[in-house]
């Protein structure tokens, strides 16, 4: 596992971002499995606006585009568990991408995005992870949440499919020590976490949207 997780490109221009991996990364996860997917959710319309959104907000036309694509690409893998957050934009994609695959995602409230309290509706433009919002989470009640919803749903059978949010996957690339990169950001971008001994890799199994660091 590499000592020292670190961001690069877009990843690096959201602030905070390097106080959360740190935080995480101190944490670090040791999942039993040998490789596990992970999927963004699909495009909102808050998204494309850059505006703290709630956990109703719905997938856009081209979010549905997205997640129809990204079942696409998901379709031929072994996947046998789906877990998902529960939030509106990820149990759509989840649903969306288990078709194939004909399984029933499992919906998690844990794995909800981080909650941004009083932010929710605001630009989310100059977004700095080390904030503390009125009503909200700290970052580290968020990563602490996240490192245990993570570690319950990589022990489902596996090969897992884990889908959620931005947040979400900064967490999970910190716990695992993989470095974050612009390539693997974007809405619907399936990922393929996969193990070589202690060191885990990250690769983009196929572009599956504008690969832009909105909030998620």
């Amino acid at each position: 596992m590499s000592s020292t997780p670190y961001v690069n490109n877009m990843a690096s221009q959201t602030r905070g971002v390097k106080e959360l991996i740190a935080l995480a990364a101190a944490q670090p996860l040791s999942p039993d499995c040998e490789h596990f997917y992970f999927l963004r959710h699909g495009q909102t319309p808050r998204n494309a606006l850059r505006i703290f959104q709630g956990y109703d907000e719905p997938l856009s036309a081209l979010g549905l585009e997205q997640a129809a694509l990204a079942a696409t690409v998901l379709a031929g893998e072994p996947i046998r568990s789906i877990v998902t957050s529960d939030a509106r934009r990820a149990f759509d994609t989840a649903h969306t991408v288990a078709a194939p695959h004909r399984l029933t995602p499992v919906a998690r409230e844990v794995l909800r995005e981080r909650n941004f309290g009083c932010l929710v509706g605001t630009s989310s433009a100059d977004l700095d992870w080390t904030c503390s919002p009125e009503g909200g989470e700290t970052l580290e009640q968020f990563i602490a949440r996240t490192r245990a919803a993570l570690a319950a749903a990589l022990a489902e059978p596996a090969p897992v499919l884990v889908v959620a949010h931005g947040g979400t996957l900064y967490v999970l690339a910190a716990l695992l020590g993989v470095p974050i990169d612009v390539s693997v950001l974007g809405n619907a971008q399936p990922l393929r976490f996969r193990r070589s001994g202690p060191t885990w890799r990250v690769e983009a199994l196929q572009a599956a949207g504008d690969a832009v660091a909105a909030l998620a």
